[in-house]
């Protein structure tokens, strides 16, 4: 293939002995038009639930593979990483009001579940983890905002609860934070031409501010759940798959 012109008479600069290259154009596209994909762990698994079903571990770390490679198909763009943003399970002891035992976490089924996905998702080519902590409020076990809806419209009775509509009131601690110094980073440092971030929380719309100022191509994935007007307005396009046939296909339940 032959490189394009770049105005001045001369072809572009190879990339080997040059310290800051110039991008080398071919057919139309820079072949330094990199992405990096960011996810907000926490959403996408909750948004994967929804719309994918269930999977196992190793099964949801697949399919978050190939829900990233519908961002990067058409070919005229290069992958640069793609980096997950979640936090280990908690592995503590916690008292269940309705069982009235102290429950160890460290046995449950989360626990177990979430180390395996990680376990796959670090395996996967190109993956980055950036885990933060989870800590639990002083709450513990809280009834699940449905349970609490059935009960005030007494369609069940206390008598009828069961260990399943109670959740464990959790905060996420440095995963926001994580995601904005990378979006910074990225930015500053010129290695991506695009990012791509698979959330729907506008506190990230200072670190996208920054990227676009740069000159960052920014990208929001909602996957199809609403987000705020203060994040739609910072950024240069939503984009989905929903139409696309590997969707269908490939990651959603047959």
């Amino acid at each position: 293939m032959k490189s394009l012109n770049t105005g001045c008479g001369l072809s572009p600069p190879t990339i080997r002995g040059v310290r800051n290259p110039q991008p080398i154009f071919f057919e139309g596209f820079a072949m330094e038009d990199k992405t990096a994909i960011l996810i907000d762990g926490g959403f996408y698994r909750k948004r994967a639930l929804a719309l994918f079903g269930d999977k196992t571990a190793e099964d949801r770390a697949d399919e978050i593979e190939k829900y990233c490679s519908l961002h990067i198909k058409d070919g005229s763009r290069h992958l640069y990483r793609v980096f997950y943003y979640d936090c280990p399970p908690l592995e503590t002891n916690i008292f269940h009001p309705l069982t009235a035992r102290t429950v160890n976490l460290k046995k449950s089924e989360t626990f177990v579940w979430t180390n395996a996905f990680f376990s796959a998702l670090i395996k996967k080519r190109k993956f980055a983890l950036r885990l933060g902590r989870l800590s639990a409020t002083g709450n513990g076990y809280r009834l699940n905002p449905d349970t609490v809806k059935r009960l005030c419209a007494k369609k069940i009775s206390i008598d009828e609860l069961t260990e399943k509509d109670f959740t464990i009131e959790t905060r996420q601690k440095g995963v926001d934070m994580r995601i904005g110094i990378d979006i910074v980073h990225l930015a500053y440092k010129r290695l991506v031409t695009q990012i791509i971030l698979i959330a729907g929380d506008s506190d990230f719309v200072p670190a996208i501010k920054l990227a676009r100022r740069e000159g960052i191509d920014f990208i929001v994935d909602p996957m199809k759940a609403h987000i705020a007007n203060d994040l739609l307005e910072h950024v240069d396009g939503l984009y989905s798959h929903w139409n696309d046939k590997r969707v269908t296909t490939e990651l959603l339940p047959s």
